[in-house]
């Protein structure tokens, strides 16, 4: 039986044992504090139309990012009325959730070994897709590539937009970081 309160996930183990000395070695960091690290990872899914004609998909949305993340999503709602695209202020049009601490690293090694391979024609994620400041963005096309999804109770397939948000203070520290967990970079 797993002990809660002694369980550390794999990739933080990784990180504190592996990653963080050849970072360190690498790009001669004086200070422990400079070596980045992971910071959080966000889960977005957005309905679109879908969402504006049946409500009941946000909420459709918000269950099966829950299971994908380990915690309750939450649901997104739109900020402003948009008249051409029949979108109310209020109007449930996604869902979001924002992982730390173990989570965060339980859900990346998920991600890394067993999401991204069962992705149809994968030659790796793209690595030019950093934001100047040390974070990744990514997305995929199909939420179904996640295990904890049942694909038989699926009623519709969902794009999911990630992000993973590093201390890092470049975009070059950032890519480094996440080449010693493993990311799978095509460039």
């Amino acid at each position: 039986m797993l002990d809660a309160a002694n369980y550390t996930p794999r990739l933080k183990a990784l990180y504190r044992e592996k990653i963080r000395p050849a970072l360190k070695e690498e790009f001669g960091y004086r200070n422990d504090m400079q070596i980045p690290r992971l910071d959080k990872i966000v889960l977005n899914i957005g309905c679109g139309a879908e969402a504006v004609r049946d409500s009941k998909k946000a909420k459709s949305a918000a269950d099966d990012l829950t299971l994908i993340a380990g915690q309750k999503a939450v649901i997104t709602r739109a900020k402003k009325s948009i008249a051409g695209f029949r979108v109310r202020e209020g109007m449930p049009l996604g869902a979001k959730a924002t992982l730390r601490g173990d989570r965060m690293y339980e859900f990346l090694d998920r991600l890394i070994t067993i999401a991204l391979p069962r992705v149809r024609d994968f030659r790796g994620v793209p690595g030019k897709s950093f934001d100047g400041r040390g974070n990744y963005a990514m997305g995929l096309k199909e939420h179904i590539v996640f295990p904890e999804i049942d694909y038989d109770k699926v009623d519709e397939v969902w794009g999911l937009d990630i992000i993973i948000c590093t201390t890092a203070q470049t975009d070059a520290e950032a890519k480094a970081l996440l080449k010693h967990f493993n990311m799978p970079f095509s460039s």
